[in-house]
């Protein structure tokens, strides 16, 4: 029975006993009395009845106002001390249960916090003794973590369902660059965990490859399939598929998912394509010129008479056709030469690290001290380290030999998309001739050469190396001119501001994983779920305040992904009011050219395709998506949970549940409040510590936590 409902047989109860017995009294006197007097005392009673009527209403008044005070501190001041005595067991060890109430309800929280204390002693003990034990444990995880997260290939593993259980870092960077959609909304890829590996590759030649394995497999030879698959953005990919085998039933090992490595091969196709058009147009175009001059020769050859005009002519035909040839060659050259470029492999090199390598071989090497100046830490190049640092350790030698300078100094400067890295030192001009001839040579430092010369070097590079004076300093510098690299890990850096540790791509729970469509009668942690917060204008969606951010975060196998999440602030294309900048922290200028509602709404609707909705007050957050239906077209028809809700659920005796209080309940801390990411990300957490509460209280299914939650006091809230 529920509290009010006590409270209020209470008050029935208190009602009885005061006016019970003398009712009780008056009927068995009334019964024994003649006629005479029942006239005599009912006069008697209606001259005193107003006087004792009140009398009796003033009693159990007080009565009320003593019981409900008492019922105040003693029932409802219990229950509260029972559900954070619950909190203290399972979701914040360290909340406690605080000191009001009457002395007796007192001396019960003091004992409680105590025993509570004594707990956390023995468990932290435990802790101890079991993080010793999974240290071993720890450290292989950690070491496949590394392994898999640096790979410089995209590897993706999943379940016989396509199901995407593991994923290294290159694989969401390649995915995410082949993403639908503007490049300006940062939803990303369809790749995550939990998620299907059909959305990004072609099912069928999928299921094609596995079957080619399978087919192997029986015949013993080795497991391994591929196939080139088109995105939907027209790029081509070439995948490799390996099984991961597992004990089957009758002892043979058995396919129990799969291993792809995913090679986006666009770029080298297109290459190749190019080169073969470079050929084809020299051999045919020069087929005809050869003709040209073959027949004039031959006429030449003939008629060795013929009138001087006439032979003229011929010769001019075959200078002409000569000269376009050779032009033809010429050009032909050129456009091979920079397709050669393309082919020679270069990787994304910080320049700062590239420099402090070259600091260190010429310190090795030469024993000429290095210093440095102006230098841009954020700079990434386009480079072959080695044989970049080789050509800088070259010059210094050369220039130790013949100018003996005390000390060589690194510039590392950009403009545009050129990177430059100044070589300086402090001596005399040097000859045009001189710098030619270290160009051409081949290089050599000691005992060490190199077949390439400085020049090859530049080439392959595809750029350019001057040498120049500074003349009021007195100094000398050799530049070269670099391409600057966009490199892919600098789409990592808000990733890693977002939580310590490396970001976890993997979970090989979900090999036992199957079917992950939204069933309400499937357990809530057998689900995938897509927690979200929106940053609006205002808080009335139905007068005109529009989204101005939506973050969002991924839950899979009761794990928040931290790493999968949605980001996008949104031009309202309205003004923003000035008395919500201050809460939100999102200004005119932040909101100014960023992509609106239009093309945001479908990224996200993708992006949380197929999960359930969680959201704190979601009745807000889903009115704005549903004020956007008839404009976008899209419907979230998921089912949406309400963490407001659920906290009322699990703590209905609590005074509030606003974020900050339920966050505060659980122990969740929070950098940034009124941040739609972070606010997701919170949560994501206050959902993961509820979930075994709701367990504890019956409530195991969507169906079941939708029930209860509509049952609450606060799911009458609409907006």
């Amino acid at each position: 029975m529920k509290a009010k409902y006590r409270f209020l047989l209470a008050v029935c109860v208190l009602g009885l006993l005061m006016t019970g017995p003398f009712v009780v009294t008056s009927f068995l006197v009334w019964v024994d009395m003649k006629e005479a007097e029942r006239l005599m005392l009912t006069e008697l009673l209606m001259s005193r009845l107003p006087v004792g009527t009140m009398m009796t209403m003033f009693g159990f008044a007080i009565g009320v106002a003593v019981l409900h005070k008492l019922f105040k501190q003693y029932v409802e001041g219990l229950l509260r001390m029972a559900e954070t005595l619950r909190l203290m067991l399972s979701a914040n060890r360290n909340f406690r249960v605080s000191l009001e109430g009457p002395p007796e309800v007192q001396q019960l929280a003091s004992a409680a916090n105590d025993l509570a204390q004594q707990r956390d002693v023995l468990m932290d003990d435990v802790d101890s003794q079991i993080a010793r034990a999974k240290a071993s444990v720890e450290e292989e995880k950690n070491r496949l973590a590394a392994l898999m997260s640096e790979l410089a290939q995209a590897v993706v593993v999943c379940n016989l369902d396509g199901r995407i259980l593991l994923y290294n870092n290159r694989a969401r960077l390649q995915f995410k660059a082949l993403a639908q959609g503007p490049t300006s909304v940062s939803g990303g890829a369809l790749i995550g965990l939990g998620r299907s590996i059909h959305s990004i590759l072609e099912k069928s030649q999928v299921e094609h490859a596995q079957e080619v394995i399978r087919q192997r497999l029986s015949a013993g030879k080795s497991a391994i399939s591929n196939f080139i698959t088109t995105t939907r953005g027209g790029q081509l990919l070439r995948v490799q598929m390996v099984p991961v085998l597992a004990p089957g039933a009758d002892g043979d090992a058995a396919m129990s998912g799969y291993v792809l490595t995913v090679e986006n091969i666009t770029r080298s196709i297109e290459q190749e394509a190019r080169r073969d058009q470079v050929l084809h147009s020299l051999t045919e175009g020069s087929r005809a010129a050869l003709g040209n001059i073959r027949a004039a020769v031959g006429n030449l050859i003939d008629y060795p008479d013929m009138e001087a005009e006439l032979r003229e002519r011929f010769v001019s035909v075959v200078a002409d056709e000569a000269a376009k040839m050779s032009q033809r060659l010429d050009q032909t050259m050129v456009d091979f030469s920079d397709s050669m470029k393309t082919r020679w492999p270069l990787e994304d090199v910080l320049g700062i690290d590239l420099i402090a390598a070259a600091q260190r071989r010429i310190d090795d090497k030469l024993k000429l001290p290095t210093k440095t100046e102006e230098l841009d830490d954020a700079l990434w190049i386009k480079a072959d380290s080695f044989s970049l640092v080789f050509a800088l350790v070259f010059l210094a030698g050369k220039l130790q030999d013949h100018y003996e300078p005390r000390e060589l100094r690194f510039r590392l400067t950009s403009e545009g998309k050129l990177a430059y890295l100044d070589l300086i030192w402090a001596g005399p001009a040097m000859s045009s001739e001189t710098f030619y001839t270290w160009e051409m040579d081949a290089m050599q430092i000691g005992s060490e050469a190199s077949p390439l010369s400085l020049r090859d070097v530049i080439d392959r590079h595809g750029g350019e190396i001057w040498y120049q004076r500074e003349k009021a300093a007195h100094r000398a510098y050799f530049r070269f001119v670099l391409p600057v690299a966009t490199p892919e890990i600098e789409a990592e850096a808000e990733d890693r501001k977002r939580g310590s540790g490396r970001p976890e791509y993997y979970d090989f729970d979900l090999f036992n994983f199957a079917d992950k469509s939204i069933d309400l009668d499937r357990k809530l942690s057998e689900l995938t779920y897509t927690v979200f917060d929106t940053e609006t204008t205002g808080l009335e969606p139905s007068k005109g305040d529009e989204i101005i951010q939506i973050g969002a975060a991924r839950i899979v196998n009761n794990r928040l992904l931290k790493q999968e999440i949605f980001d996008q602030i949104v031009d309202p294309e309205i003004p923003l009011k000035p008395e919500s900048i201050p809460i939100h922290g999102i200004t005119e200028d932040m909101v100014r050219g960023k992509p609106n509602i239009d093309v945001v709404l479908p990224a996200f609707h993708e992006f949380c395709e197929d999960t359930v909705l969680i959201a704190h007050n979601a009745a807000f957050d889903m009115r704005f998506l549903q004020l956007k239906e008839e404009r976008t077209g899209l419907r979230f028809s998921q089912p949406v949970l309400d963490t407001l809700l659920l906290s009322a659920v699990v703590h209905p005796n609590q005074e509030s549940h606003k974020l900050d209080a339920i966050l505060e309940r659980l122990g969740i801390n929070i950098d940034t409040r009124h941040n739609a990411l972070e606010d997701a990300v919170a949560t994501g957490e206050v959902f993961l510590k509820l979930l075994p509460m709701l367990e504890e209280k019956g409530i195991v299914t969507v169906r079941q936590a939708l029930e209860a939650a509509e049952k609450t006091y606060f799911a009458r809230i609409k907006y």
